[in-house]
């Protein structure tokens, strides 16, 4: 096996174990001899993780390749810790070939590591051997000779020097504990590395389990809810939080309500501790300084609960302000935001945010690894994070500013949650991959719950994990139970809603004299009680957030235009007409625009005209029912006939940006159709 294939299997083994390491944290790196393509003589190599990557799912691409002498000769112009961050651009002049990924800023550590292999990890057991105020003694006591203390120093070149130093003066020992941060091992193989990082993970963990005290956040205080109790609460809560979270810029929320999570929130302790922040620098990078606590029980009422969490986000701004003014200095990058990352509310649980849904669930899974860390550091001695001035050292470092700034740049509807009706087959399904492609978060609502599914799987199917993308609801808009369902399982999933797309439909072409009151009933059931439950129920979720929104239905031509055999489905789609501008007056003192999309002649990938309207239609018309379509073409003025990717890109319009100051429109999509003309 070559050394990449050995490297890139070691790390999916550690990486994919949550015990070894949190996402996207640690590093693994291999050394070897490959041939010179110049000089066709061996030249010695590493390849290490690079920076940003994942080691649970870590390919060749990610993977930065340097020269070790080139690298190991920075030792001769370093100069000094006080200008250590200079030595991450020395590393392009390190690199072999094109050197693969951008190295990181751990990459020092390894390449001056007198080893073949070497793994930085960021275990919770590990980190909380770390974080305990003794953890040097405790060390000792666990590990004997096998593994050596390393006071804590930020990650850079400094500590790969003191990593070498301690390895050299320790020679029985297979790894190190870094104070305040995690491990690293090293060893001859990748397999005697692997097997080393193992051995110090484990049996941190064994320490733990067998001596540690069983309640080290202290005795209950706090009585936790059955699950639906709670998650409705989280449900009536989270658009409050996400938008106190937003205030500075707007965030895609994450709910966790897991074991590990109700517990600590329910314990004596846990305000203590949470105000003590983080400690390993992927966790509070992710997590910020520290949470925001809610300190009222479970069973305060839901008035005072909004109304306390007001008042401490407001506190929490001018606490962050207040730390950034205590260490910034005048060549610290500008403050980013005041904002909590990590929202703590006994019994219910714990809201994350982040830029996207990943960054937001990553970043609640960073806490709870801080969470399992302080009950470690706590259960065997007192937990101690490193000081806040060196947590704003590496949160305004600036590589890690720089490393903000090669950011793409977001695309139009990123962090914005919408909620498509109709969304399993044709306009609700291509408007859905319209609005995901474009970076929002999609609900994908729909009857038939199987084909929303295939949609947000559709929709997910390029992300790590397909529900950071979209999600599918069960939902018939003519329930006002689904509805709120719906709206309620939307919030759960991204935090909010930002804007919903009133598109669920169906119809039936019948004369007057053939229309039942069912048929009435049903069609405006469907689509006028169906947009005015969906739009209500919205309404509720935008004004509680406080972040504007925008509602668009997708009503049609005939709602302006008086057809044959129609009545039913042209009075339903009136009634929506004229509630966007009823909507458009009523809601736009919240900041929540209401549009609409005047559709015809839709009829490849139609729903409505699959469902037996086509052939009703073409009866109507004296066509046959395949060429219903180019019929329909070329009776407009483009003699163009329209797609439900076009109705989509309508849609697209009307919420990306550009239109920021219209409300009560009505847009036609109709190739032309001059009966329709809005007047």
């Amino acid at each position: 096996m070559s050394t990449v294939d050995d490297l890139l299997n070691r790390s999916r083994d550690l990486g994919s174990d949550p015990r070894n390491t949190n996402y996207a944290g640690g590093n693994t790196s291999a050394k070897g001899a490959e041939t010179d393509p110049v000089t066709g003589e061996p030249v010695d190599l590493m390849w290490v993780k690079g920076s940003g990557g994942d080691l649970g799912t870590l390919t060749a691409s990610g993977l930065a390749v340097l020269r070790l002498d080139r690298l190991r000769a920075l030792v001769n112009v370093y100069p000094g810790v006080d200008r250590e961050d200079e030595m991450v651009a020395a590393f392009d002049y390190c690199a072999h070939g094109k050197g693969g990924a951008a190295p990181s800023i751990d990459t020092a550590m390894h390449g001056l590591v007198d080893a073949a292999h070497v793994d930085h990890l960021h275990p919770d057991s590990g980190i909380a051997i770390a974080t305990a105020a003794d953890g040097e003694k405790l060390t000792r006591e666990i590990f004997g000779d096998r593994v050596a203390w390393v006071p804590w120093r930020r990650p850079g070149f400094q500590l790969g020097l003191d990593i070498a130093e301690i390895k050299a003066a320790n020679p029985a020992a297979i790894g190190v504990i870094l104070g305040g941060h995690g491990i690293t091992a090293w060893g001859g193989t990748g397999a005697e590395c692997q097997a080393n990082s193992l051995e110090i993970i484990r049996t941190a963990e064994t320490y733990l389990a067998e001596h540690g005290r069983p309640d080290p956040f202290g005795p209950v205080v706090h009585t936790t809810p059955p699950e639906a109790e709670r998650r409705a609460r989280a449900a009536e809560l989270f658009p409050l939080i996400r938008g106190l979270a937003s205030t500075d810029r707007p965030q895609v929320g994450h709910y966790t309500d897991s074991d590990t999570v109700l517990d600590f929130v329910s314990r004596a302790e846990h305000p203590r501790l949470a105000a003590l922040g983080t400690s390993c620098p992927d966790h509070f990078l992710r997590t910020k300084v520290a949470p925001l606590v809610l300190d009222l029980p479970a069973d305060a009422p839901l008035d005072d609960v909004k109304a306390r969490l007001r008042e401490l986000h407001a506190a929490y701004r001018e606490d962050y302000a207040a730390y950034y003014r205590r260490h910034a200095t005048p060549d610290s990058p500008a403050m980013r935001g005041a904002d909590p990352a990590i929202v703590l509310v006994p019994g219910v649980g714990m809201f994350s945010f982040g830029a996207n849904k990943q960054t937001a669930r990553v970043a609640g899974e960073f806490y709870v690894n801080a969470i399992n860390v302080m009950r470690g550091a706590e259960s065997v001695s007192r937990y101690e994070p490193i000081e806040e001035a060196e947590k704003f050292r590496i949160e305004y470092w600036s590589l890690e500013e720089a490393k903000l700034q090669r950011m793409p740049k977001p695309k139009p509807l990123a962090t914005r949650v919408a909620f498509v009706t109709g969304g399993g087959s044709g306009i609700g399904a291509a408007t859905a991959r319209r609005l995901a492609a474009e970076g929002a978060c999609v609900v994908v609502a729909d009857r038939d719950h199987t084909a929303a599914e295939k949609v947000a799987a559709e929709l997910g199917a390029s992300a790590l994990r397909p529900a950071d993308v979209a999600v599918a609801v069960a939902a018939d808009v003519t329930s006002e139970d689904d509805v709120r369902a719906g709206l309620a399982a939307a919030v759960l999933a991204f935090g909010g809603v930002d804007l919903v797309v009133n598109n669920a439909g169906l119809s039936l072409s019948k004369p007057l004299l053939d229309t039942s009151v069912a048929d009435w009933d049903l069609q405006h059931d469907v689509m006028a009680r169906g947009s005015f439950l969906v739009s209500r129920e919205a309404a509720r979720v935008m004004t509680g957030q406080g972040m504007g929104g925008d509602i668009v239905y997708i009503s049609s031509k005939n709602a302006v235009f008086a057809g044959p055999n129609n009545v039913a489905y042209g009075a339903a789609k009136a009634d929506q007409a004229h509630q966007v501008r009823l909507l458009a007056a009523e809601l736009g003192g919240h900041g929540i625009r209401v549009n609409g999309i005047n559709p015809d002649g839709v009829v490849r990938g139609s729903g409505i005209f699959a469902s037996g309207w086509g052939a009703d239609r073409a009866a109507v018309y004296g066509v046959e029912e395949e060429k219903l379509g180019e019929f329909y073409a070329q009776r407009t003025l483009l003699k163009r006939e329209v797609l439900p990717e076009h109705v989509a890109a309508a849609v697209f319009a009307l919420t990306g940006g550009d239109l920021t100051h219209t409300t009560g429109l009505h847009v036609p999509v109709d190739a032309g159709v001059a009966a329709a003309f809005l007047r």
